[in-house]
């Protein structure tokens, strides 16, 4: 199966993108991470992209559809779960069309919905141990003791610097204008399916699950 997997910073995507990937041996396909990875081992398109970015331009449509098409013969038969893209009318047509030059098609579109206000408070309240990494929170995970980690006994705790409202609200916008214009597009093609992004990771997981499990009985 090949999805879309919609949902702003701190909806808890990359968790459920990970889940898919160790129970149904799909891969996550992010555009940030492909680029990266494309310019560092040198391919054609990676070149290509890299000479953009360092004459200060932005990577065209043709380039990051590229490196798509390069990933999607890489992996195979697996599912993909689409990261960063489509953002663009014109880029999901061009998902439409990579996808049907490979024998695949767009199975669903999962959106994370949350409430942006608890969302700001999930992520400002997010802190970690300085030694070992352990996630805590201001609200649903503390120390068992104050001052020390649970894992490695640590005292010393960290907090990420863009973790703050402002920024986070920045990023809810930013998040707001990018997937607008190719949710009608989905929606108009019956792909969209909502889940509640604020559930339990579980509950998030087993609603995701049910939306794949009914795709791919249809």
């Amino acid at each position: 199966m090949n999805i879309i997997l919609l949902g702003p910073p701190g909806a808890g995507k990359g968790t459920q993108a990970a889940r898919l990937e160790a129970n149904r041996g799909m891969v996550q396909l992010s555009t940030g991470d492909m680029l990266r990875r494309a310019v560092a081992e040198g391919t054609p398109t990676g070149l290509k992209a890299k000479a953009v970015m360092e004459a200060g331009g932005l990577v065209s449509d043709d380039i990051v559809s590229a490196l798509i098409g390069e990933r999607l013969d890489a992996i195979g038969d697996k599912g993909a779960i689409f990261d960063g893209y489509p953002r663009t009318r014109a880029q999901a047509e061009a998902l439409d069309q990579l996808l049907a030059d490979r024998g695949r098609k767009l199975d669903d579109v999962i959106e994370l919905g949350v409430d942006e206000d608890a969302l700001v408070e999930r992520i400002t309240g997010r802190f970690s141990c300085a030694s070992c990494g352990a996630p805590y929170h201001d609200q649903y995970k503390l120390p068992k003791v104050e001052g020390t980690c649970d894992v490695c006994g640590g005292t010393e705790f960290k907090r990420r610097p863009d973790d703050n409202e402002q920024t986070v609200r920045t990023r809810l916008a930013e998040y707001r204008a990018k997937t607008a214009p190719i949710l009608p597009y989905y929606r108009d093609v019956g792909l969209v399916r909502r889940v509640d992004g604020m559930a339990k990771v579980d509950d998030v997981a087993a609603a995701i699950d049910a939306i794949l499990d009914d795709s791919s009985d249809a």
